[in-house]
C-alpha cells in the first residue's frame, strides 16, 4: 500500500488530499467493525520530504500534542498529549501526515483493548500494538508506528497477514514513548509488504535496503500443525529458488532466554508501573496489576540471572549469526487464537527481542489464517535484513492478491 500511495504521488494520478481523502472513507467504513482508533484526526504536515503526502498512524503510547494520549486505559480517557514522541516529529518534518491515534493494550501490556482482526474476524489481533496492526491490515493507512517489549509488533503482524519489523534495540529513539521495560522496549513499524517496509526504512529511517538470502537456517521449535506446515511449504519454495537451509537445533540456553525475557519484563515492568499500581490497583488492568505484584516480589538476584543469562547468549547468537547471516522460525507458534480475551503468546519473538537484533515478520503464502515468516540477523544489520525480507518475499508464492482500490 506504501509503495501504491508513493506511485500515485510521483505519478501524479493523485494528490496528497486524495489519498487522504480514501484512507479516511475506509476509517469511516470500516472501523465500526475493526475498532483499531482511538483518534482520527489528521495533522497538518510540517514541512514537505520523502514522505509527502503518506498518511500514517500512532500506537497510543507515543505522546502527540493535542491528540489523544490515553495509554489504552480508561483512567487516562480524554488525556491530550502535551509534546511529540521525537520519532513521531522525525516522520512529520519529512513529510507524513499523522492521521491519528491507534488502540493498544492498556499501557502496552497484556489487557487487551477490544480491536478486531480484519483478516480473520473472531480472532485477537494480538498486541500490544493490536490498533497499528489492524489499520494496516485493514488498509486504512500505509504505514503505522508499535512497539516491542516481548512479541508486540511481530506477533500482531503475524496475526494480522502483514509485514512487521522491529529494529535493532536503540536504533530508533524512544524520547515521548511510555516506557514498560527500558532493557527491551523497542519502536517497531506496520506495512503491508516486505517491499513497503524496505522503504519506507530508506526513506525514513536508514540506509537503501540491500539483501540476498542464500544460506540460512531454520530453528526448530515446537510450533501447532497449521504453522509447521506453512513454514515447512515456504522453506521449500525458498529451496525450490536456490536458497541454501540448514534444519538447526535452537542453541543451548534457548528456553530459559525466552523465559530470562520474561523474567526482565516482569520486573522493569513492575518498578515503571508501581505508583500507578499504587494509585489505581486493579483497574490498570488486571493482567498488569498481576505483573506488577509479581514482579514487586521478584528477587533481585532473579533479575540479575536473567540479565546474565541473555549477556551469555547474544555470544552464542553472535557464533549462530556468523555461520548463517539470517536465520528463519514461525513469527507465532499457531494463527490468531480465537476470541478477543488474549492477545496471543510471544514466546517466538521474546528471545530475539531480548537479545537486541532485528527482526521482521513477513506473511506466509499458503497457511489457511495469517502467519508469518519470522527472519532475523545480527545486530545492526537492519537494512540488510530488510533486503533479505524483500528477497525471500519475491520467491514465495504471493500469499493474497492486493485489493487495489479503485481510485489507484
Amino acid at each position: 500500500m506504501l509503495l501504491e500511495f508513493l506511485h500515485a504521488l510521483e505519478s501524479g494520478r493523485m494528490t496528497a488530499d486524495q489519498l487522504l481523502l480514501q484512507c479516511l472513507r475506509r476509517i469511516a467504513e470500516r472501523e465500526p467493525e475493526v475498532r483499531a482508533w482511538v483518534e482520527v484526526l489528521p495533522q497538518p504536515e510540517l514541512s514537505p520530504g520523502p514522505l509527502s503526502g503518506i498518511p500514517f498512524g500512532v500506537k497510543d503510547i507515543f505522546e502527540t500534542r493535542g491528540l489523544a494520549t490515553e495509554y489504552g486505559s480508561p483512567l487516562y480517557e480524554g488525556r491530550k498529549g502535551e509534546s511529540e514522541a521525537s520519532v513521531v516529529s522525525a516522520l512529520r518534518r519529512l513529510g507524513g501526515t499523522l492521521l491519528g491515534k491507534t488502540r493498544t493494550a492498556a499501557f502496552a501490556s497484556f489487557d487487551p483493548p477490544g480491536t478486531r482482526n480484519p483478516r480473520l474476524p473472531g480472532h485477537t489481533p494480538g498486541g500490544s500494538s493490536s490498533g497499528s496492526a489492524a489499520a494496516v491490515a485493514d488498509r486504512m493507512i500505509p504505514f503505522a508506528l508499535g512497539t516491542q517489549t516481548l512479541g508486540s509488533v511481530l506477533r500482531p503482524a503475524s496475526f494480522c497477514g502483514i509485514c512487521g519489523f522491529k529494529p535493532s534495540h536503540g536504533s530508533i529513539s524512544l524520547d515521548g514513548v511510555l516506557g514498560f521495560a527500558p532493557a527491551l522496549d523497542t519502536v517497531g513499524l506496520f506495512t503491508q509488504t516486505a517491499a513497503d517496509m524496505a522503504e519506507l526504512w530508506h526513506r525514513a529511517f536508514g540506509p537503501r535496503p540491500a539483501g540476498e538470502l542464500q544460506h540460512t537456517a531454520r530453528l526448530r521449535l515446537a510450533c501447532d500443525e497449521s504453522a509447521r506446515l506453512a513454514i515447512d511449504d515456504a522453506v521449500a519454495a525458498l529451496r525450490s529458488e536456490g536458497v541454501t537451509i540448514d534444519d538447526v537445533e535452537a542453541p543451548d540456553g534457548w528456553e530459559e532466554l525466552i523465559q530470562a525475557a520474561h523474567t526482565i519484563n516482569t520486573y522493569e515492568g513492575a518498578r515503571s508501573h508501581r505508583q500507578r499500581f499504587e494509585q489505581f490497583g486493579e483497574r490498570i488492568g488486571k493482567r498488569l496489576a498481576s505483573l506488577v505484584r509479581e514482579g514487586l516480589a521478584m528477587p533481585d538476584t532473579q533479575y540479575d540471572a536473567a540479565r546474565s543469562h541473555v549477556r551469555s547468549m547474544k555470544a552464542r547468537v553472535r557464533d549462530l549469526f556468523h555461520e548463517y547471516p539470517a536465520v528463519l522460525t514461525p513469527a507465532a507458534p499457531g494463527p490468531a487464537p480465537v476470541g478477543l480475551a488474549s492477545t496471543g503468546d510471544p514466546r517466538f519473538n521474546a528471545a530475539w527481542t531480548a537479545l537486541g537484533v532485528p527482526a521482521i515478520s513477513i506473511p506466509l503464502p499458503s497457511a489457511p489464517a495469517p502467519l508469518g515468516l519470522q527472519i532475523t540477523a545480527a545486530r545492526d544489520r537492519d537494512a540488510w535484513l530488510l533486503g533479505v525480507a524483500v528477497h525471500a518475499a519475491s520467491l514465495l508464492p504471493n500469499p493474497q492478491a492486493p485489493r487495489i482500490t479503485k481510485e489507484i
